[in-house]
């Protein structure tokens, strides 16, 4: 049975925490949904209600596009081990650029990892947990470090010049591109 709360409990948290990965879901009122998969250490609990996301720079910027123009985001994790529980957060989310007022403030949270794009901050409106029962268990085998890997070895000048051009969603909303590379802290 699922349960509602308005805000993230310790045991919320401490879920959350022992997750290698998270999914992030966006709408408009009309369009595509977006519906991505996140991995690497690249969520951060602020408070019991507000949370955070590193973004890297990827094939799009569907979120962010999404986000700019209703600002509605669900985040789901679930525990793929024992105790089974899928938990989501509902919330109204805004993208935070390297070269947003605010963005050092966000980004002392996090180890920025090579090709960090934005962070999404969250304002947690409904968390929602539910057992997961029907959900595989499964182990984390490891993580991928290409996406690390390929935004590590990029020419900053170049992967500035890439991210520019990403300035609409594929249904044509519009983002903002970041004005920086960001190599990272490994």
């Amino acid at each position: 049975m699922a349960e509602f709360s308005s805000e993230l409990s310790d045991k919320h948290i401490a879920m959350i925490e022992a997750q290698p990965m998270f999914f992030v879901a966006t709408a408009t009122s009309s369009g595509r949904i977006n519906l991505s998969p996140k991995g690497y250490d690249a969520f951060r609990v602020l408070s019991p209600t507000r949370v955070a996301y590193l973004d890297l720079g990827g094939s799009g910027n569907e979120t962010h596009a999404h986000l700019a123009d209703d600002g509605r985001i669900t985040i789901m994790f679930n525990n793929f081990d024992n105790p089974a529980l899928i938990l989501r957060i509902y919330g109204r989310g805004v993208p935070v650029l390297p070269q947003d007022e605010g963005w050092e403030k966000l980004a002392a949270h996090f180890t920025l990892l090579p090709g960090t794009r934005q962070i999404f901050a969250i304002d947690i409106e409904t968390v929602q947990s539910s057992c997961g029962w029907g959900v595989p268990k499964m182990k984390l085998e490891e993580e991928r470090e290409t996406l690390k890997k390929y935004h590590a070895q990029a020419n900053p000048d170049e992967w500035a010049a890439k991210m520019s051009t990403r300035i609409s969603s594929i249904d044509g909303l519009p983002t903002r591109a970041t004005d920086r590379y960001i190599a990272g802290e490994e």
